[in-house]
C-alpha cells in the first residue's frame, strides 16, 4: 500500500513539471514572437536589380556588342580632337610669342629719354658754348642731342672725327656726330645737332664723356664728364 502511493506521487510529480515546463515553453515562445513581430530576413538571393527595381538573375542580361566601324569612328573621332587641342595650344603660343616680340619691337623702335636732373650738361671754353641736352635711346645706338653756341668774335672750325668720346672707365668709344656745323659764327645762335654712340659699345657703360676741340689749331676744348646714358 505504501509502495503504491510513492509511485502515485511520483507520477504527480512528473505531470506537474511536464506541465509547467510546457507552459513556461509556450509563454516564452509568445514572448518571442511579439517582440520579433515586423522584422524580416534580409534579402540575400544573388539577385541584380533591374529598371522598375524588377529582380534580375545574374547571367540573364542581355549582351550588347559593339561594330568595328563605329569602335574605329569614335577613335578617329578622339584621335581628330587631341590633334586639334595640340594645334590650338601651338597657335596660342605662337601668337603669344608674336605678341611678346612685337612688344619688344615696338618698345625698341620707339626712343625714349633718359630723364635725369643733371641735364643739361655745359661745357664752355673762350665764349664758346658746349650743351648736353638729353640721350636718347634707339634701335643699335644711343644719341645725345648736343647744341653749340658761339658767342665770342671769331669763328670756330670743328672737325668732328676729331671727337673723343670715352666711357667712365676712359676708354674710347665710336661716336659720329651729325647736324652741327663745321663752322661756328660769332653771332650767339644756336646750333643743334646729334651724338651717335652704338649700342653694342656700350654694354656695362653707365657714363661717357664728350671733349671737343677745334681745328686745326686745337686751343679751345670743350669737354662734358659724367652723362649718363642708362
Amino acid at each position: 500500500m505504501k509502495l503504491n502511493s510513492t509511485v502515485a506521487l511520483t507520477l504527480i510529480l512528473l505531470v506537474l513539471m511536464l506541465g509547467a515546463g510546457f507552459v513556461s515553453g509556450m509563454w516564452g515562445f509568445a514572448l518571442g514572437y511579439e517582440a520579433l513581430k515586423g522584422v524580416n530576413q534580409p534579402d540575400t538571393r544573388p539577385t541584380a536589380r533591374g529598371k522598375n527595381n524588377q529582380d534580375t538573375a545574374p547571367g540573364t542580361q542581355k549582351l550588347v556588342f559593339l561594330k568595328e566601324a563605329d569602335i574605329l569612328k569614335s577613335v578617329r573621332v578622339r584621335i581628330q580632337q587631341a590633334n586639334q587641342q595640340k594645334q590650338t595650344k601651338a597657335q596660342n603660343t605662337d601668337e603669344d610669342s608674336n605678341n611678346s616680340a612685337k612688344s619688344v619691337a615696338e618698345t625698341q623702335n620707339s626712343p625714349s629719354s633718359v630723364v635725369n636732373a643733371a641735364f643739361p650738361i655745359i661745357s664752355q671754353d673762350r665764349a664758346v658754348t658746349l650743351a648736353i641736352r638729353s640721350v636718347r635711346q634707339q634701335p643699335g645706338s644711343l644719341l645725345l642731342d648736343v647744341s653749340l653756341k658761339n658767342e665770342g668774335s671769331q669763328t670756330i672750325k670743328f672737325l668732328y672725327s676729331f671727337l673723343d668720346v670715352t666711357d667712365n672707365q676712359g676708354r674710347p668709344l665710336s661716336a659720329s656726330a651729325e647736324g652741327l656745323p663745321g663752322e661756328l659764327p660769332p653771332n650767339g645762335q644756336t646750333f643743334s645737332g646729334t651724338v651717335s654712340i652704338p649700342a653694342t659699345v656700350l654694354d656695362g657703360t653707365d657714363k661717357v664723356s664728350l671733349t671737343l676741340t677745334d681745328y686745326p689749331d686745337q686751343q679751345l676744348k670743350l669737354q662734358t664728364a659724367g652723362i649718363p646714358v642708362r
